[in-house]
Order: C-alpha cells, then sequence, then structure tokens
C-alpha cells in the first residue's frame, strides 16, 4: 500500500532529476570548469556511502605533494555562504563532516560553501597556494565540472535493484554514472565472491576508461572522547556497551559493535542530528541504568560532543568514538591513490 502512494511522487521527482540534468546537457544551464583540478567525491544514493572517510584517504595523501583544500556545502549548519572552517569552530556553523575533517587536518583549508563555484572562486582569491580541490559531495551538483569524478556505491543497496526517492534511496539517475571516472564500492561483505564483483562492474561500468575498487570499512580499538576523564585502559571485548549513532546508515556501525561487545541500549538519532540538552538526559539515565556500561558513538558523532563545558562529567568520564577508514579488499589502497595522482596531473 505504501509503495503504491509513493510510486507516484517517485516518478515526479524523477522527471525533475532528468529534467535539470537536460538543462546542463543542452547547455541551458551551465558547468563552470576551472585553472585547478577538482577532484568530486560523491554518491547517487541518500544515506552514508563512505564519502568522509573518502575524503581524508585522499587529503592525507595527496598533501604530501598539493597544497589541497576541502570543499563542502556543510550540509545541516544553520549559516549561509562561504565560510572557512577553523579548529575551533561549532558545528552549526560548518556542519559536522567538515569540522571533523578539519581537526584531522588542521593545516588543510576547509570551506563551507553552498555555491560550490563561488566557493571554489573565493578559494583560488584567498588561497593562491592551493593547488587541489577535494569537493565533498558534488556530483549531481553540476555548476562545477570537476576533473575526476569518485562516486561511492553501498554494497548492501545495490542501485539495479534501487528506486527514486521516496520509493527508494536513489537521490540521482543511474544512467548519470557514465559522468565518473572512479567507483569505489563499500561495505562490502567480508567473502564477496567473485561473481558478486563481475556483476557489480558490468552494471557500474559505461565507459573504458571508469575504474572499479571493492572496499569496506574497517574499524578501530575504540578512543575516549575525553581521554584525561577516562581510564586508562582499552575496552575489552564483551564490555557492555551503550551504541549512540546519528548517522546515515548506522548498521556497519552497529554490526561492529555487536561483533565485540554486548550492546545493551542503541540510541539511534537521524543524521546530522543535533545534540540538544534531552540527548545528554537521555544518555545519564542510560549510564544510571547500565552502570558497567559505557558509551561508544561514531567519529562524526564525536565532533558534536566536544563541548567539555556542556557535557556531563559522568558521560565525559563514559564516551567513546569508534575510528574507520576504508580498507580495499583485491587492489591496495596505494594503487588507487596513485592511478588518482596520475589523473589529477594528467590531461
Amino acid at each position: 500500500m505504501l509503495k503504491c502512494l509513493l510510486a507516484p511522487a517517485a516518478l515526479l521527482y524523477k522527471a525533475g532529476v532528468t529534467f535539470r540534468h537536460r538543462l546542463f546537457d543542452w547547455g541551458v544551464l551551465k558547468s563552470e570548469k576551472f585553472d585547478i583540478p577538482v577532484v568530486c567525491i560523491g554518491n547517487i544514493t541518500v544515506g552514508g556511502t563512505g564519502k568522509t572517510p573518502m575524503a581524508e584517504m585522499v587529503i592525507a595523501y595527496m598533501s604530501q605533494m598539493h597544497n589541497v583544500a576541502l570543499l563542502s556545502r556543510g550540509y545541516g549548519r544553520r549559516t549561509k555562504g562561504y565560510r572557512e572552517v577553523k579548529t575551533d569552530s561549532h558545528y552549526r556553523d560548518v556542519g559536522d563532516e567538515p569540522l571533523q575533517i578539519k581537526l584531522k587536518f588542521p593545516g588543510t583549508v576547509v570551506v563551507v560553501c553552498e555555491k560550490r563555484a563561488e566557493g571554489i572562486r573565493r578559494i583560488r582569491a584567498e588561497h593562491p597556494e592551493v593547488d587541489l580541490i577535494i569537493m565533498d559531495d558534488g556530483f549531481q551538483h553540476r555548476y562545477v565540472e570537476p576533473k575526476i569524478n569518485i562516486v561511492m556505491i553501498d554494497a548492501t543497496r545495490p542501485i539495479q535493484h534501487d528506486r527514486m526517492l521516496p520509493l527508494g534511496t536513489l537521490r540521482d539517475l543511474p544512467e548519470e554514472l557514465h559522468r565518473a571516472h572512479y567507483f569505489v564500492v563499500t561495505k562490502c561483505p567480508e567473502k564477496m565472491a567473485p561473481i558478486d564483483r563481475r556483476i557489480m562492474r558490468k552494471v557500474l561500468i559505461q565507459v573504458a576508461y571508469q575504474r572499479v575498487y571493492f572496499t569496506r570499512f574497517e574499524s578501530f580499538m575504540p578512543q575516549p572522547l575525553y581521554p584525561d576523564a577516562a581510564p586508562d585502559e582499552p575496552l575489552l571485548h564483551g564490555r557492555q556497551v551503550i551504541a549512540l549513532s546519528g548517522i546515515g546508515n548506522p548498521k556497519p556501525f552497529l554490526a561492529t559493535l555487536r561483533e565485540r561487545y554486548e550492546v545493551v541500549q542503541e540510541m539511534t538519532l537521524e543524521d546530522h542530528h543535533v545534540y540538544k540538552v534531552r540527548d545528554l538526559n537521555r544518555l545519564r539515565e542510560l549510564l544510571a541504568r547500565w552502570p558497567g556500561a559505557v558509551i561508544v558513538t561514531t567519529e562524526k558523532d564525536a565532533v558534536k560532543l566536544t563541548n567539555r563545558a556542556k557535557i556531563p562529567e559522568e558521560i565525559r568520564r563514559s564516551i567513546y568514538y569508534l575510528p574507520i577508514n576504508i580498507s580495499f579488499i583485491e587492489d591496495s589502497a596505494t594503487d588507487f591513490l596513485q592511478k588518482l595522482e596520475e589523473d589529477v596531473r594528467g590531461n
């Protein structure tokens, strides 16, 4: 019944997205090219596909050869226009993911601007030393024509079986994937069969030069968000934990915690959730109910919980975050990054 109700809305949404793309294809709406390489990291679905860990990996590698800037829309912020992210910025002003990246790479220029072309022009004017721009989440934006498009694909939601919003999770047309240069398939199962990889390649590759890489998220030992307040000891396997997340797709995060720990409570919030006093009070209640438990959250959520003055002492003593990165399955990360650098330098 719900599908029948959502189908007309999905058709209308698809028609609107298709018409917008045609306006760009016909030249009615203009794509702007720049005299500086722009690497766009995007996707065509809603929910977490791993754009931020990929951006961090690319920044870490490219910063060895380039002066890199990251440009993001700054989703969920309460401000508008161009804004440079500082290490002491508030996530409500710049967005949680740009602040997370700035805290990890304090020497990198990080900028938020919903008008990407304007953002690039301002970066060029204010930071002439920058010679490479990583654009977060701009694949469908199209007002900027990147030199390289990296499209993140969620292996748990194959695009050939997906539907347009609001019926499915597609926010862009699969036929637009011909504009991608690299596909990075994330969240692959531990033992992904070769036949499944071949099917995925066949579905994705529309142009001969496109490359497909298969990856999974690799997580590390949870780290205390407030090291001076937490006990100086690692979280042992089997420990009771309260899982706290406000991300696009929390399933892999929760699955990782369940493998290692006894998850006694899940507090799952919407993506880009703004934490309020009631959320902190709820966490205090859960800690009181489970006195042997600690809170484990995501890196993205951790950025929003660093205001020491507002976080109660019992939470500061008990809150950890789970660091993750992208682990390549068939090929090495070095192979991917070296090819990317060749394409950045090439014509």
